[in-house]
Order: C-alpha cells, then structure tokens, then sequence
C-alpha cells in the first residue's frame, strides 16, 4: 500500500463522489486530508468518516468559483494545517444540455468552477511548493477533456482547458527543473450522482466507471509519480483517430454511441 504519510493533501470538491472516496484513501494511508467544498453538510460528514477511519482531516466551506475564497481561504490552511503537499483540482459541475438551452449563467459557471478554479488554487499553493521545491498538482479532468460530445459542449470546453493547463503547467515546471509534480485524470463516465442517467453503447470498450476504482487509480497515480491516468484504456484510442479525416472521426465516435451518452441523462439533482 502507497503511503502518504505526513503529506497535506487538499482536495476541492472532496465531500463527495470521486474526491470524497480520494480523501478516504489518502487520510488512511498517512495524509493529512484538507477537504474544501461548497456544501456544509456535506463535507462535515466526510469529515467525520475520516476520523472514523482514523484518519486526520481538515475541512473548509469554499466555493472555488469565487477567486478572493479561494484565496482567503487557502491562507487559513496555511496558517491552521501548513503547506499543502498534494492539491488535488477535483471540483466540477456539469449541465448536460444542449449548448443554446444553456443560461449564460449556467455557461460561465462551467468555466468558473471546472477550468478557472484551477488557476486560482494553483496561484494559491504553487509558490510554497517551488520555495521547498516538492509538491503534486493533480487536474481531474475528463475523456470529456479529450473528445467533444453533444450535450457537453461547455463541460468539454472547461476539460479541454484543464486538460491543456496540465501540459503547459507541466512544460513549465520542468523548464526550471523544479521537482513538482503534475498528474492529469481523464476519465470516462462514473456512476456518481453527477452523471446519473449517463449510458454506453459498448460497455466492454467504454464501461460506465466504477467510483471507488477510480479514485484508488487516481491515488495510486499520484503515489507513484504517474503523470497521465486515462480511463478506460480504449480512450487512448481517441490519438491515433484524430489522424483520420474529420468526418471519418465523427462516424466512429457517434457510431461508439458517445454522442448518444447524455440522451437520458438526469444528473445529480434529479
């Protein structure tokens, strides 16, 4: 079992689904577990499950939408944990609309909570992690992140960001030959409530994930240094398919049913 022993790891969006399973692991594995989360209730339960487990946690009501939280609320972990070791950018919404049918609020939402929190959290940490040049970013972003599909226009746009914000962040670190780490997780759907309805045509190819697998592939990635997850393995297929005309790409990815994925989807608040 990979240890994270005396590692700060914060994790937004961590009072459920993926992130909350991540915090699980890691607080039993040796972390520190800082939880940050929009929903109360939500993240003191987390909480107490840590504990429960013997696990030692922190947690922080923040919306990571809004720049001036994030960065108030970052300085109280500094001040009430110390450095963070680890950040995981976990938070994410999704609509799953057709683009016209979203609100302009529901649009710019999207990208204040999946792609623009990122900067801001980074901003945060990153500086303490390049003076004692250590640490791990790690971006959840999506299959979403890799391949556009209908109804996913404004989730696929802020994933593609994130997606791409890991590679140039990454380019960067290792330009000044820092010894920070960056991890990017692109998977497919997960049967969580954020994705409640989602379906797959061809579930031996594309597999509706699991959400306690996943986050123990995600954990294990980060102990070990890994710096790309892609889940299902069939996803990797997306590379050497952008090679091929643009049409004959559009008929394998509809043909796979990836644009018939969100047809009854109901999401979390259903």
């Amino acid at each position: 079992m990979e240890s994270f022993s005396g590692k700060v790891t914060l994790i937004t969006g961590g009072a459920s689904g993926v992130g909350r399973l991540m915090a699980r692991k890691m607080a039993t594995r040796g972390a520190h577990a800082v939880l940050w989360d929009i929903n109360d209730q939500a993240l003191a339960e987390a909480a107490e499950e840590i504990l429960a487990a013997g696990g030692k946690v922190s947690a922080y009501q923040c919306n990571v939408a809004d720049r001036e939280m994030v960065y108030g609320t970052a300085e109280k972990v500094r001040r009430d944990v110390g450095n963070v070791d680890i950040l995981v950018n976990n938070a994410g919404i999704v609509n799953g609309k057709l683009f016209l049918d979203c609100t302009d609020d529901e649009l710019r939402r999207t990208i204040e909570v999946n792609i623009l929190s990122h900067f801001w959290t980074v901003k945060a940490f990153l500086p303490e992690m390049i003076k004692t040049d250590s640490g791990h970013i790690v971006t959840i972003s999506s299959a979403g992140g890799i391949v556009g599909s209908v109804r996913l226009a404004d989730y696929s746009a802020s994933k593609f960001a994130a997606f791409g914000f890991d590679e140039a962040l990454r380019a960067e670190l290792k330009q000044q030959r820092l010894n920070i780490r960056t991890t990017v997780v692109c998977p497919f759907f997960i049967n969580t409530g954020m994705f409640a309805g989602v379906k797959t045509r061809f579930p031996f190819l594309l597999p509706i994930l699991n959400e306690d697998e996943v986050a123990e592939r995600i954990v294990r990635a980060v102990a070990r240094g890994k710096e790309r997850v892609i889940l299902p393995p069939f996803v990797y297929t997306t590379w050497p398919l952008r090679l091929v005309p643009v049409k004959v790409f559009d008929w394998v990815v509809t043909f796979l049913g990836v644009n018939n994925a969100m047809d009854a989807f109901r999401g979390r608040h259903s």
